[in-house]
């Protein structure tokens, strides 16, 4: 049986803005949610939902959708996709009677990334106020968002701990004209009063989180923000995303022998071997009982739903060429590749560092993998695959990326890694489970 076939029926619904290539729609849509919406902005994104499945709706629609049809086999099967500025869908009021489960979106990060000019709460693109109003509009049970970690940057605390607060109670809205911090004062002051309809305010919690600590071949720093209605009664305790990888697991694995075993074939990785184990940390006297972080060449051989699918190794004449290797789709090879001070690769024996949305000249050299092989192309190195980036996301490899290379990594190092959205949609299932009885 496959993993897909393991997850549970949908028989949840679910609403998914900012979507992007499709990371946590994928992710919930697993945990067993059936998307009753689906809305993103980006030409090329939306072009990747429709490739997999999903169905151009009219934004002015306010009928209620029907169980998604069509595209058989396909991932985003029927999902009703909503294309266009969220700012332009009238209302959520009609979605209010199929009672959403989970309203879920990775509001544009760009206005906290240390990787962007940080205007926080003066950036246009700052779509958080778009959430909430969604929240107040359709009144899910639960809402899950996904943001970058300098969200909890000191320079942004005020208006991160205004976002949790508005989120508790989306249905006390802003005055016309009214700034941000003085609508926190509003909010502030019903909070302290404890007054309000629990069917009206939500109980809300966030987690900062390295996606390694769950399983994602890469560290990437980031913060998950959960909520559920009050009036559900959902108790926190039943809501347990535990991290159940480690580092120091990984370094365990490394000394006792058990990772390098699975790699024995791998020509070479004796030498190879050698050079990692002489920079690691000494073994901990007892594992943490953890499993280990995976690393950048067990998602190129192969994890999950791609186990026993090993990505070919890319020939110096596919680099120099930009050919595709074995017919796979996306695993194209890309010249340039450099390494310099402040630019270093990604180590395939560690996770991959944090995919970042550029195709080369990323700085960091987040898209430069160090080979086995340090003569290849004079350097040692080469840029990573689309492929490759996409299995360092978790995308499993049916999945269709759309546009040119550029907006195909762009798309990734935007989204949210499948199983990091997958751990929490999960846990948030299980809570709405548990508070309602359900088997």
């Amino acid at each position: 049986m496959s993993d897909q076939e393991k997850h549970k029926s949908t028989d949840r619904t679910s609403v998914e803005l900012f979507a992007g290539g499709g990371g946590l729609a994928m992710a919930v849509h697993n945990a067993g949610f059936r998307p009753l919406l689906v809305n993103e902005f980006a030409k090329r994104a939306l072009e990747t939902l429709t490739e997999n499945g999903a169905l151009p709706r009219d934004p002015d629609d306010a009928s209620m959708p029907e169980p998604g049809k069509g595209h058989p086999g396909r991932r985003a099967a029927g999902w009703p996709l909503v294309p266009g500025d969220v700012r332009q869908i009238p209302s959520f009021e009609f979605l209010r009677d199929a009672e959403v489960d989970v309203l879920a979106g990775g509001p544009p990060c760009q206005p906290f990334s240390l990787g962007g000019v940080a205007k926080g709460t003066e950036d246009e693109r700052n779509m958080f106020p778009e959430m909430f109003r969604a929240i107040r509009e359709m009144r899910p049970k639960a809402v899950i968002c996904e943001n970058v970690r300098g969200l909890l940057r000191k320079s942004f605390a005020p208006y991160f701990e205004y976002i949790i607060r508005e989120m508790s109670l989306p249905f006390v809205q802003r005055a016309e004209g009214a700034t941000w911090d003085e609508h926190d004062e509003v909010l502030r002051k019903v909070l302290r009063d404890g007054a309000g309809d629990p069917s009206e305010r939500y109980d809300v919690t966030y987690m900062p989180v390295n996606a390694a600590d769950y399983g994602v071949p890469q560290i990437r720093q980031r913060v998950i923000i959960v909520a559920f209605r009050s009036d559900l009664g959902v108790t926190w305790d039943r809501f347990r995303p535990e991290p159940e990888y480690s580092e120091a697991a990984l370094i365990h694995s490394m000394h006792d022998g058990t990772y390098w075993k699975r790699y024995n074939d791998v020509p070479g990785i004796d030498e190879v071997r050698g050079k990692v184990m002489a920079n690691l940390p000494p073994m901990s006297l007892m594992p943490d009982g953890k499993k280990p972080w995976r690393t950048l060449r067990d998602a190129i051989t192969g994890i999950d739903e791609n186990e026993g699918k090993p990505l070919p190794p890319v020939p110096l004449e596919a680099v120099h060429g930009r050919l595709m290797v074995e017919e796979i789709p996306d695993h194209t090879g890309w010249p340039g590749a450099r390494i310099y001070a402040g630019h270093t690769p990604n180590e395939l024996d560690r996770p991959a560092k944090t995919v970042k949305a550029g195709v080369h000249g990323v700085p960091g050299g987040e898209s430069v993998v160090r080979l086995d092989d340090p003569t290849f192309d004079g350097t040692g190195c080469r840029y990573m695959t689309v492929r490759e980036t996409a299995r360092v996301m978790t995308f499993p490899d049916d999945w269709v990326l759309a546009g040119p290379r550029g907006e195909r990594m762009r798309q990734l190092g935007n989204a949210v890694p499948v199983r990091l959205g997958e751990v929490f949609a999960t846990a948030v299932r299980a809570a709405l489970d548990d508070a309602e009885g359900r088997v």
